[in-house]
């Protein structure tokens, strides 16, 4: 999915004015690559906060400037809440790139009505595609995992054109059965009970008639 935002050129870099940026409800950002000079831009933090809710790889930039490109990085705050700046790679739309895309993990796995817990062991894997094809999520279906078995990278679904990097036998997720906690009870019972005494004959109520 490629969603069009606005940009704004900037001239100054410094703290200062990127405070000022900020308070005036846009998100810095710079965009690089393709041998061409770096541009400083202001991006509004509404449509930053809608690239965050479509999930988008890929941008159309309009304004001042009118590119396709690549979202590198996000920038966050401490808190994780806000964006604080934007790192952005021109593309062309048919050239191969790599990224990190996430895993969405669906079905009911027939380990799990077996006693088991599904475990999630990688959220995301890395692949190739040409920039203008960049799938959203790659998809996983567990229904068939059993207790004890896993999904591979090589389960995954992979839309045409799309090339797996990370390894195909990367552990994605299994089916593991709990832990069994020990039974205390009876060990408890044991430690906490008076000892059984059994007279072995000449005790003092023994010789008492």
């Amino acid at each position: 999915m490629t969603d069009v935002i606005q940009a704004t050129k900037r001239d100054s870099t410094g703290t200062s004015s990127t405070i000022r940026l900020r308070r005036e409800g846009n998100v810095p950002a710079v965009l690089y690559g393709h041998g061409e000079a770096n541009e400083h831009l202001a991006i509004p933090a509404t449509q930053v906060k809608g690239l965050l809710r479509t999930h988008s790889k890929m941008v159309k930039l309009t304004g001042d400037v009118n590119e396709t490109a690549l979202i590198s990085e996000m920038q966050w705050d401490a808190l994780g809440i806000e964006v604080l700046h934007l790192d952005l790679i021109r593309v062309n739309i048919q050239e191969k790139i790599e990224l990190t895309v996430s895993i969405h993990t669906h079905g009911e796995a027939i380990g799990t009505r077996e006693g088991g817990i599904l475990l999630e062991n990688v959220r995301e894997v890395e692949i190739r595609c040409s920039a203008g094809s960049i799938p959203e999520n790659l998809a996983l279906d567990v229904n068939g995992l059993h207790l004890g078995q896993n999904a591979t990278a090589a389960d995954l679904q992979l839309p045409e054109g799309v090339e797996l990097i990370t390894p195909a036998d990367t552990v994605i997720a299994h089916i593991e059965e709990p832990r069994q906690e020990m039974a205390t009870n009876d060990t408890a019972d044991s430690v906490g009970a008076e000892p059984e005494v059994i007279a072995k004959g000449g005790g003092e109520d023994a010789g008492e008639a």
